[in-house]
């Protein structure tokens, strides 16, 4: 099961053609990501201030296909790539209506934050949730 994060492109989104710089694509994944754990009952604010529980960001990557432009209204589907003991690889997925605009992922830490940051093993509950959003295809291969 996938999540959608919705967003419009700002004149501040964009270079001097109007056309969306690149920096922005990674901020979008990492909204996306706060948005998917909020839906996952997750939300950071409350993970980090209840439980000293966080996911930082370990590694980034983004495949451009076509350019975003001012005005446009645009979309990042999320879903879980991987699961590890301690990391998970999130897939974010952007588009214009049906057109396909990039691709990329983020792979993140489940770490405590009481004391000194430290990556800790992914509670089974946590697993669980992040396995109903796991993309059908790696679903299919894993079962």
């Amino acid at each position: 099961m996938a999540t959608k994060y919705s967003f419009k492109v700002r004149w501040g989104d964009t270079d001097p053609a109007a056309i969306v710089f690149f920096p922005n694509f990674y901020r979008w994944m990492d909204e996306a990501t706060h948005e998917f754990l909020t839906e996952l009952g997750l939300p950071t604010s409350e993970l980090i201030e209840k439980e000293k529980i966080g996911a930082p960001l370990l590694e980034s990557n983004c495949k451009f296909k076509t350019p975003l432009v001012f005005d446009d209204e645009a979309f990042v589907i999320t879903e879980v790539a991987e699961i590890h003991n301690k990391v998970f690889k999130l897939s974010h997925t952007f588009y214009r209506g049906e057109t396909f605009i990039a691709e990329g992922f983020t792979l993140r830490a489940w770490t405590s934050f009481n004391g000194k940051p430290k990556a800790i093993t992914i509670p089974q509950e946590i697993r669980e949730k992040l396995k109903a959003h796991q993309k059908a295809d790696l679903v299919a291969q894993t079962s």
